[in-house]
């Protein structure tokens, strides 16, 4: 059972403007970033297994890709050994992970609003609404792969419109349906912000990879806080979630 408590002095929001929904997602992360990197960890252990038993290797795959110095005409990604398998398992992993990522921006919330975190506060996702976030997770999911296949440029158009719905599905306790019409409603009106500050959350979350490639550990997850803190942004700083 939850309760949702009001505050009003403690915590911070960003302007409505993308410098300053990024500025607030650095300032969140810096604050959280080991259970960022947890969440990491075991995504990442939940991808290997996945790999290793459809037989794709991201990281070989992607040195491929990389070798190739521009010459990509005669690249097939989806005729690498094993992409089939490893495509739809790692879809249902994400769906099922998802919620570990509500977790972290519970905690943000915790920490902007400067409440004691624990470490069982990341798995949250999976007390609170969870049918509704595996439900959002599932459409989402299948709207953003089918503008992948579009060639790729659509997805990055499409997912700012998702942009706060796992916020809205955490602190609004609301359905899927109603989280994905509240934030596509939102997200259309005030589109140019919701643009710039997704592609800049994902280039910074994709950066890692040229830390060696380890370095995504660290960095994948900072769009979930970007996610935060555009809600913040537009609709406030949210209520408290406690447990009884």
């Amino acid at each position: 059972m939850s309760d949702f408590n009001e505050f009003d002095q403690q915590g911070s929001a960003p302007d409505r403007n993308t410098g300053s929904i990024i500025s607030h997602a650095f300032e969140m992360y810096k604050g959280v970033i080991l259970y960022a990197v947890v969440a990491s960890i075991i995504y990442f252990i939940a991808d290997f297994i996945i790999q290793s038993i459809s037989g794709f290797n991201y990281w070989s795959n992607f040195n491929d890709f990389r070798d190739l110095d521009g010459d990509y005409k005669d690249y097939s990604y989806w005729n690498k050994p094993g992409v089939s398998t490893y495509s739809s398992f790692s879809g249902v992993v994400s769906i099922l992970i998802s919620p570990l990522f509500v977790g972290l921006i519970y905690i943000t919330n915790k920490f902007n609003t400067k409440v004691a975190v624990e470490f069982s506060d990341l798995f949250i996702g999976y007390r609170q609404n969870l049918g509704n976030i595996l439900l959002y997770s599932l459409i989402t999911n299948i709207i953003l792969w089918i503008s992948i296949i579009m060639c790729i440029i659509p997805f990055f158009f499409v997912y700012p419109l998702f942009l706060i719905g796992y916020p809205i599905l955490l602190f609004e306790n609301s359905s899927a349906m109603d989280a994905l019409s509240k934030t596509y409603n939102i997200a259309k009106e005030n589109y140019g912000v919701f643009l710039g500050a997704a592609i800049l959350g994902l280039i910074i979350s994709a950066a890692g990879i040229l830390l060696c490639c380890v370095g995504i550990i660290f960095t994948l997850p900072f769009i979930t806080i970007v996610m935060y803190s555009t809600y913040c942004a537009y609709l406030g700083k949210p209520r408290q979630i406690t447990y009884k």
